[in-house]
C-alpha cells in the first residue's frame, strides 16, 4: 500500500500543496476537480494548464492517487442536475493525469432496491460507470451515507467495474458505527481508493438526514438540535481499529492508496505529518 495527501487538506495554493505533500512523504496526491474554497477548477482549465499541471506533478515525483469529483448538493439523488456529463468531464481529466479513479459522495442509497432515490440513482450512475469502464476509469463511490451490504447491493445492481469504492473507515464509524474490517471485506472486491482518516461516533443518527444537512448547508441546525454526533479526529486517536483495518485491505488483497484526510483542527499540515509517520509505522 502507498500513502498519499489529500491535496485541499493543506490550505494551500495547487502547486504548493503538491510540494508540501511530497515534503511529507507522500507518493501520491488526491487532487478536488473544484477546490471548495475557490483555489483551483479543474473543469475550466485550459488544455495548457492541465499540461503544466500535470509536469508540476512529474517534477515532485508524485502520482495523481485519485480526482475527487464533489461538486456539493445533492449528488446524483436529483435527476434534473448535469452531474453525469460533469462527473464524465472529470473522468476525462483523471485519465489525462494519469488516474484510474474518480472519487464522489453520490447521495444516500436506500436499502431497499424497489425505493424511488435508489432507481434514480441506478439510472444515473449506470451511464457515469459504463463510461469510465470504457475509458479505464473508476468512479469510486465514498463510504458513509449506507451500511457497507446496502452498497455492495447498490454497485452489483449496476453492474459495472467503472462503478467501485472509495472507502473512508471513519465516515462509516462516525456516522453508521460500522465494524470496520467487516465492511472492508463486505466491499473488498471493490474497493480501488480508500481515505486515511480518523473518527468517534457519539450517538446514533440518521445517514440520510446527516447528508441531507451536509448538501443543503444545515449540519450546524442539526447538531444543534440532536447534540454532537461525531467527530474527526487525528489519525490513531479515534475508533477506527488500524491493524486489523490494514490486516483486511491487505487480505484483499488491496495494494492502493492510503490517501490522508484531515478536513478539521487548527493545524492540518502538522496532523497530516503526524498521519504519515502513522501509516508508516503500520505499513513499513
Amino acid at each position: 500500500m502507498k500513502i498519499g495527501i489529500i491535496a485541499d487538506s493543506l490550505k494551500k495554493e495547487l502547486f504548493a500543496a503538491l510540494k508540501e505533500a511530497k515534503e511529507l512523504g507522500a507518493e501520491g496526491v488526491q487532487i478536488y476537480a473544484k477546490n471548495e474554497n475557490g483555489r483551483w477548477n479543474l473543469l475550466d482549465f485550459t488544455e495548457e494548464q492541465l499540461a503544466a499541471l500535470k509536469a508540476e506533478l512529474e517534477k515532485n515525483g508524485l502520482e495523481v492517487s485519485a480526482v475527487c469529483g464533489d461538486l456539493g448538493g445533492h449528488a446524483f439523488q436529483d435527476p434534473a442536475s448535469d452531474r453525469v456529463a460533469v462527473t464524465k468531464r472529470i473522468m476525462d481529466i483523471a485519465k489525462y493525469l494519469g488516474s484510474k479513479v474518480v472519487t464522489c459522495h453520490i447521495g444516500t442509497v436506500p436499502e431497499d432496491p424497489a425505493h424511488e432515490r435508489f432507481q434514480v440513482m441506478k439510472d444515473q450512475l449506470i451511464g457515469v460507470a459504463q463510461y469510465g469502464e470504457s475509458i479505464g476509469v473508476t468512479l469510486a463511490v465514498e463510504t458513509g451515507p449506507e451500511t457497507a451490504v446496502t452498497l455492495k447491493r447498490f454497485i452489483d445492481a449496476v453492474g459495472s467495474k467503472g462503478l467501485g469504492v472509495n472507502l473512508d473507515p471513519a465516515n462509516l464509524k462516525m456516522v453508521l458505527d460500522e465494524d470496520i474490517p467487516n465492511a472492508t471485506r463486505i466491499l473488498g472486491p471493490h474497493i480501488v481508493h480508500t481515505h486515511a482518516k480518523d473518527g468517534v461516533h457519539y450517538r446514533k443518527c440518521d445517514p440520510f438526514l446527516v447528508y441531507n444537512a451536509f448538501a443543503e448547508g444545515g449540519f450546524a441546525q442539526l447538531v444543534a438540535e440532536t447534540g454532537e454526533l461525531f467527530a474527526e479526529v487525528p489519525l490513531g486517536e479515534g475508533q477506527v481499529p488500524w491493524d486489523e483495518y490494514l490486516a483486511a485491505l491487505k487480505a484483499i488483497p488491496f495494494d492502493g492508496y492510503l490517501t490522508i484526510e484531515r478536513e478539521v483542527g487548527a493545524n492540518p499540515a502538522a496532523d497530516i505529518a503526524t498521519a504519515v509517520s502513522f501509516l508508516k509505522s503500520k505499513i513499513g
